[in-house]
Formats: structure tokens, C-alpha cells, sequence
């Protein structure tokens, strides 16, 4: 199936699923309030986040290092802000585990590990061989 299909109807299934369970437990209001206090704490944490990656970003500019690091991490934080924005518990907990810089580490180093066996593939699959003439044939 279409990821995107999978992630358009399966992820707001989770959000109600949780939603009912939780407010089945804790009511209806306090479960409302509750999404409102996750969604405050995290844009808060995120925003901490983001200027902690800035300042970092800019010493590794000023020490003329290319801020790599910085610019992946910065769009994560970015990302797991607006997932902590939309209402719902699943999306909430993904955001606050990328907002944590050990769990974010250990998200990149699982993605860089699979983007280099990927990468490793393709590129002996995208190689084109041939050769050179004769470079001067076409000058008058």
C-alpha cells in the first residue's frame, strides 16, 4: 500500500483510539485539556531547542565548519513542533521523543545507517560506462 495512504488513514485512527481510551479514563474535559497542555509544553520545549541548535549552528559557522548537525537537527525540532501542534497523544509522544537530542541521535544514526546501504546500491546500479573518442573532432 501507498505509505501516504497508510499515514492519511492510520494515523488519525490511532489519534481517536487514544483519545477514547484516555477519555474514558479522565473525562472529557481534562483529556481536551490535557492535548491543550501537551501542545503548549512542547512548541515551548521546541522553541528552546531551536535557539540551542541556532547558537550552535552559528559557532560552528564561526569556526568555519559546515553546521551539518545543526541544519538536520533544527529540521527535526521543526517537525516535532508541528507534530506536537496537532491534536492527538501518538503524535504528541513521537514529537517529544525527536525533541529529546539523545532519542534524535539515535534517529539519525539509523537513518544514516539506511540511507548509506540504500546509497550503496543504487550507485553501482546508476553507473554508465563509455569512453572518449576524440575530443577535438568537432573543432574546425
Amino acid at each position: 500500500m501507498n505509505t501516504f495512504f497508510l499515514i492519511f488513514i492510520g494515523l488519525p485512527a490511532i489519534e481517536i483510539f487514544f483519545m477514547i481510551k484516555i477519555g474514558a479514563k479522565l473525562g472529557a474535559l481534562n483529556t481536551i485539556a490535557l492535548i491543550f497542555l501537551t501542545a503548549i509544553v512542547g512548541v515551548f520545549f521546541a522553541r528552546i531547542q531551536g535557539i540551542q541548535t541556532l547558537k550552535s549552528g552559528i559557532i560552528n559557522l564561526y569556526q568555519n565548519k559546515v553546521p551539518v548537525y545543526e541544519l538536520i537537527s533544527g529540521a527535526s525540532i521543526a517537525f516535532a513542533a508541528l507534530l506536537l501542534i496537532i491534536p492527538g497523544f501518538f503524535t504528541d509522544l513521537i514529537g517529544f521523543l525527536i525533541l529529546i537530542p539523545f532519542t534524535r541521535n539515535i534517529l539519525f544514526k539509523i537513518l544514516l545507517k539506511r540511507k548509506t546501504k540504500i546509497n550503496k546500491n543504487t550507485a553501482e546500479e546508476s553507473a554508465i560506462e563509455g569512453e572518449i573518442i576524440d575530443k577535438n573532432k568537432d573543432e574546425l
